[in-house]
């Protein structure tokens, strides 16, 4: 078949825009080899982030798209997924063992950001990653609860902790290190210590990504984390409230201003539905994170419900991807997760491990 035609299909599927970065699959390199032998047409992507719920669907819709190619014969499209390390901020490095770091942030609290963070970590795994999550809220961790994990992590070498694990994600808290009840009173220098040895210190296990949730505003540990810690993206959890966008454009300044790329925003209880009758309110508002999104030229990643059973599969250690997952909500979860993923692929990747060591040493 000649040049011509295989230019043809590079074409066509130059018309195919993916849903979770919005970005055509050429221009998102996803397409990396064509082969063309007696007009039978195949095609081999490799996306960049995980999909599973969603490769079947890729795979068939381009199969139809490509049978449309005047005198194809067969088509067949093989879709692999390959997870890389994507540029961190200047002068840091990826810590090892850990690919990717997303920051899962606020200006307030009361906004649902843990909830959220544990669901996009288990969601994320759902679709095939190795993932972890670290609860970076030192004065009131939450993320032990919504696991149902307790009890202090175990050590093999009395130098590293191993992260416990639950529903197949990895995780460390503070929490696990202190009685429940027990009131965290430590100032700020501490505090921030504190988190950098539980990443440092949490022998992780190959994670493609690991969800930090942070506690609300634009403090010590957020600043730490956005200088010191080596973070591959973000994203701000919000309500439609006016009150709660206000803070959240706090937030997502201090991103920016570190050059840490805001990969997008959740809107969380964006509307409520009566379990009784349902009857859809918009307690806090509509719209408000569109406006936020479009003001600020970033992608709006989801909408979650205000929804009873969120809270309380949260609460009972088993959250709603885990404990409901061919519902909507769980389902809304996965989306964003794959959105939020997809578009961290699109940036810089990580060539740092490529680079051999240079040692200098007398002869």
């Amino acid at each position: 078949m000649s040049t011509l035609e295989k230019t043809a299909v590079e074409q066509l599927l130059q018309t195919f825009i993916d849903p979770n970065n919005g970005t055509d699959l050429m221009s998102a390199k996803a397409v990396k080899n064509i082969s063309i032998e007696d007009n039978n047409v195949a095609v081999t992507m490799v996306l960049g982030y995980p999909a599973k719920t969603y490769i079947n669907t890729l795979k068939s819709e381009l199969e139809q798209l490509l049978q449309g190619l005047a005198g194809v014969g067969s088509v067949s499209v093989a879709v692999e997924v390959k997870i890389v390390s994507h540029a961190v901020q200047q002068n840091l490095k990826p810590t090892p063992s850990i690919k990717n770091i997303i920051a899962v942030a606020s200006g307030k609290g009361g906004v649902g950001k843990s909830t959220t963070s544990v669901n996009l970590a288990l969601a994320l795994a759902a679709e095939g990653a190795t993932v972890g999550i670290l609860d970076a809220d030192i004065y009131g961790p939450s993320i032990p609860m919504m696991l149902g994990l307790s009890g202090l992590p175990e050590s093999f070498d009395n130098k590293t902790m191993q992260p416990k694990i639950a529903y197949g994600i990895q995780s460390i808290s503070i929490g696990y290190l202190i009685a429940q009840e027990q009131a965290m009173i430590v100032r700020a220098p501490i505090a921030v210590n504190a988190l950098q040895q539980l990443l440092r210190d949490t022998a992780w296990d190959n994670v493609d990504y690991l969800i930090v949730d942070l506690p609300p505003g634009t403090g010590d540990i957020q600043l730490t984390l956005a200088q010191q810690i080596p973070v591959s993206g973000a994203v701000i959890v919000t309500t439609p409230q006016d009150i709660a966008l206000l803070d959240a454009q706090r937030g997502l300044g201090m991103f920016q201003k570190v050059n840490v790329p805001v990969l997008g925003l959740i809107e969380n209880m964006s509307v409520h539905i009566c379990s009784n009758c349902g009857h859809e309110e918009a307690i806090f508002g509509s719209g408000g994170g569109q406006a936020m999104a479009d003001k600020n030229q970033l992608e709006l990643l989801g909408s979650l419900p205000l929804d009873r059973a969120i809270r309380e599969n949260a609460d009972g250690g088993k959250p709603t991807v885990v404990a409901d997952p061919d519902s909507r909500e769980a389902e809304i979860y996965r989306e964003i997760a794959r959105k939020m993923a997809a578009k961290l692929a699109l940036k810089s990747k990580d060539f740092s491990s490529k680079f051999p060591n240079i040692v200098i040493q007398n002869t």
